[in-house]
């Protein structure tokens, strides 16, 4: 199938039309028309090479929601007509203990991204969700709750599984008392999703500048992390801390901040960290732990669980040709609090 995308044609090229194949229809896949596409900040650390894992070209995005328009002979699950979702895998091993288990994103032999992977039988790079179509195995398509602003679900995909997974694997609810380091485009989904969930929430932030939008999207509390005095106060405060710093950073005084087997979870930085005193962990019992994505089974359920609950990201809608300047006010933090591309101003092939 022909269509028609943005890429990055090399290492920190900008993003220009670009037109391409998609593979055939096999007989477990499910092609669809992609509605809107999510903008992460991995898809501009992917279209410069941050990580060294760039493959070009490029197209980006791994927050995308669409509607079928063909299925497989093998599938039973969707039916032309159906909204549909895709996040940032296509595709894993389907075999070893973790994909049993429902932890694709941890396959061990490496589950496959919606962008810059290859595929697993044909070795083509996989292409993202910043084009006209996409064909991915059923088993990784997520049906959308048809209660759910269509234009706003797309960064769940991303930012809001990477927010619900830790929240859910450390067993926040009612009466738990969470943290959230940084209010950007993770930071705001984890204050609604823990919200949703009847915690105490608190959002940490260096200066007051943005008490009010922490209120606004339903925090209990603002904690001034600069502030000494305050810090103090708050130490033995929390269950769980989400930090969604994308940058090097020290999260040594946010350590003192958890109560007795407390856990901090980096959600934002792939990278190093500043050098980390032992100290408030061996005398707090407290822990430093990572957490990526989520599983299918589990991005479902946090669908189904935003669908009740109609939580949603705070979007700016923008069309295919204003990417790159939305890239450069990303890295400004000039956006509340994602964008998300309306696929209908992308041309047909």
């Amino acid at each position: 199938m022909k269509t028609t995308g943005y890429a990055a044609l090399a290492a920190g090229a900008p993003l220009t039309p670009f037109t391409f194949e998609r593979r055939n229809l096999r007989s477990n896949d499910v092609a669809m028309e992609i509605l809107y596409c999510g903008v992460c900040h991995s898809d501009l650390h992917m279209t410069r090479n941050d990580w060294g894992a760039g493959i070009y070209p490029l197209v980006p995005g791994h927050e995308i929601v669409g509607r079928v328009t063909e299925v497989g002979s093998a599938v039973t699950r969707y039916q032309p007509g159906d909204t549909v979702a895709v996040g940032c895998m296509v595709d894993s091993c389907m075999e070893c203990d973790q994909c049993h288990h429902g932890e694709e994103q941890f396959c061990r032999e490496g589950m496959t991204p919606t962008y810059g992977g290859l595929d697993r039988l044909t070795k083509d790079i996989t292409q993202g969700g910043y084009s006209k179509h996409l064909i991915v195995r059923e088993q990784f398509v997520l049906a959308v709750p048809n209660t759910l602003d269509l234009s706003r679900v797309a960064p769940l995909l991303c930012a809001g599984i990477t927010t619900y997974s830790p929240l859910r694997t450390w067993g926040v609810g009612p009466g738990s008392r969470v943290g959230v380091v940084g209010l950007g485009g993770l930071g705001h989904m984890a204050v609604k999703l823990a919200v949703g969930m009847g915690a105490t929430v608190t959002v940490l932030g260096r200066s007051a500048a943005k008490a009010t939008d922490a209120s606004e999207l339903g925090a209990d509390h603002y904690l001034i992390s600069s502030d000494e005095e305050a810090m103090k106060q708050g130490q033995n405060g929390f269950d769980i801390i989400i930090d969604t710093i994308p940058v090097k950073h020290d999260v040594t005084p946010y350590m003192s901040l958890l109560d007795v087997d407390g856990t901090l979870v980096l959600v934002g930085q792939i990278g190093p960290i500043d050098e980390q005193l032992t100290m408030p962990m061996v005398f707090g019992r407290r822990r430093l732990a990572g957490s990526l994505i989520g599983g299918i089974a589990e991005t479902q359920e946090m669908l189904d669980f935003c669908g009740r609950k109609n939580i949603l990201p705070d979007c700016e809608l923008i069309r295919m040709e204003q990417i790159n300047e939305a890239f450069e006010r990303m890295e400004r933090s000039d956006v509340r609090y994602r964008f998300v591309i309306d696929m209908a101003s992308l041309p047909t092939a």
